[in-house]
């Protein structure tokens, strides 16, 4: 099989927001592509698979160590604008993802930023980066830290937006 798109989960996720994909460790997922299909809903038996189903239900209520908070939205993004515009979509957002990591990760905020990397609009994103990046110059990363965590609590208050994982 030729994975046209690997870092597209094949239920729909977005790989490259996920914190074990972020991983150097030995748990570093690489990804989940099976029986030869792409996506699930490619599947001939998605509409009555009990697995899928399943997922999807779980993914409503819960998150592993993943964000599941916005699968049904990618489903729904893919089927009307297509994979190749959902993968550019997901590159963005893993830029800014790697951006937070990069200037604002004190060792323990991965998947917190992850989680808000998949929930935030695109532009809310922008603009939380470029505030926080202004309000915490010359300080060290764990203040740096708090700096980006309190202006992504701010707007997660106002939007209804949930960043933990949900258990």
């Amino acid at each position: 099989m030729i994975i046209k798109y690997p870092e597209i989960g094949i239920c729909g996720l977005s790989c490259r927001l996920c914190p074990r994909y972020h991983s150097e460790s030995k748990s570093r997922c690489r990804g989940c592509k099976k029986k030869g299909i792409e996506f699930c809903w490619q599947c001939k038996e998605n509409e009555i698979c009990e697995k899928w189903r399943k997922h999807r239900e779980f993914s409503k209520r819960v998150d592993s160590f993943k964000c599941y908070q916005k699968l049904e939205n990618n489903i729904a993004f893919i089927q009307k604008n297509g994979v190749n515009e959902f993968e550019k979509v997901q590159k963005t957002r893993e830029d800014l993802l790697k951006e937070m990591l990069q200037e604002f990760n004190e060792g323990r905020s991965k998947s917190y930023y992850c989680i808000a990397a998949t929930v935030f609009e695109i532009e809310e994103l922008e603009e939380t980066l470029a505030k926080a990046k202004k309000n915490s110059t010359g300080l060290e990363i764990k203040e740096r830290s708090r700096v980006l965590h309190s202006i992504l609590n701010e707007i997660a208050e106002r939007k209804n937006y949930y960043l933990k994982l949900r258990k």
